[in-house]
């Protein structure tokens, strides 16, 4: 059957508790680490001369697709009603939205060590200890609009941007490609400051705290952004129904990709379906 994900902004309080309890829940079993020791093990940058997968590489979006379909299947084993609620930071775009209450994702972290201090979240709450990371930290920190050098929330105007791209992506299949819908949704710009931030990327860069780099998910609001991101991606394939994934077929042997990005009909590790066979959710889910 399928099953609807919801703008968080809708989320009844029950469906509010309901979601939370089961984040916790993985949490206390340790399921939950399991999915940040992966994300960590699959950020990999330009640079980096292994196979690019999740970040930097045509296969963002089908990759955390997958990944966050992942995740909403082990919620789902706590509580078969509970879904990934999206959030659309065009619309909920400050630090009063009620994403942030404290019956939900909690609010920013406080001056000094950005510790994060309400919500369930909250390290004081005894629920959430970082235990897999890329920093020392050992509770859940925010830095909302990153105050030392200010940053704002992407607007629908920059989205919109990206979602007028009719190519999925382009060569050299990177952060560097100049066009297609990939790049410009995952962000990465050559701008200088705080332009070279875009969407996907300007998200992290606004909450901030363990948001930035590849231990984010230690940060629950990671799946709402994401959702949000996938459901972008959803729409812009509506509106596109023949701009497929790309590249078609690999990089061939003396091209700087060879072996570095996935085709379409790769898998994409540590999962065992390729960006074709993840193209539609429709049978699986939809969103509201």
């Amino acid at each position: 059957m399928v099953y609807v994900r919801k703008n968080q902004r809708d989320l009844t309080a029950a469906e509010r508790r309901k979601f939370v309890g089961a984040v916790l829940e993985l949490k206390r079993s340790g399921r939950y680490d399991d999915f940040v020791r992966t994300h960590v093990r699959y950020y990999s940058a330009d640079g980096d001369d292994d196979l690019r997968v999740a970040h930097m590489a045509p296969s963002f979006l089908p990759w955390h697709r997958q990944y966050l379909l992942e995740f909403e299947r082990a919620l789902r084993s706590v509580d078969p009603t509970v879904t990934v609620p999206y959030w659309d930071w065009t619309r909920d775009n400050t630090p009063a939205a009620s994403l942030w209450g404290e019956d939900f994702m909690g609010g920013n972290g406080r001056r000094g060590d950005h510790q994060v201090m309400t919500g369930p979240f909250a390290y004081d709450r005894g629920d959430w200890p970082i235990t897999v990371g890329v920093t020392e930290s050992l509770f859940l920190t925010r830095d909302f609009g990153n105050p030392a050098n200010p940053i704002d929330l992407p607007t629908a105007r920059e989205l919109s941007r990206a979602t007028a791209e009719t190519v999925y992506d382009s060569a050299p299949w990177d952060s560097t490609s100049r066009t297609g819908f990939r790049n410009a949704l995952e962000g990465w710009t050559r701008a200088a400051g705080n332009a070279r931030w875009r969407n996907h990327n300007r998200v992290h860069r606004w909450v901030g705290g363990l948001m930035l780099g590849g231990a984010s998910v230690n940060d629950p609001v990671f799946w709402l952004h994401h959702s949000f991101i996938d459901l972008v991606w959803s729409r812009w394939q509506r509106k596109n129904p023949k701009a497929a994934y790309l590249p078609a077929t690999p990089p061939p042997p003396g091209s700087a990709q060879y072996r570095r990005v996935v085709a379409r009909n790769e898998p994409m590790p540590p999962f065992e379906v390729t960006p074709a066979q993840v193209a539609d959710h429709h049978r699986i889910y939809r969103y509201a």
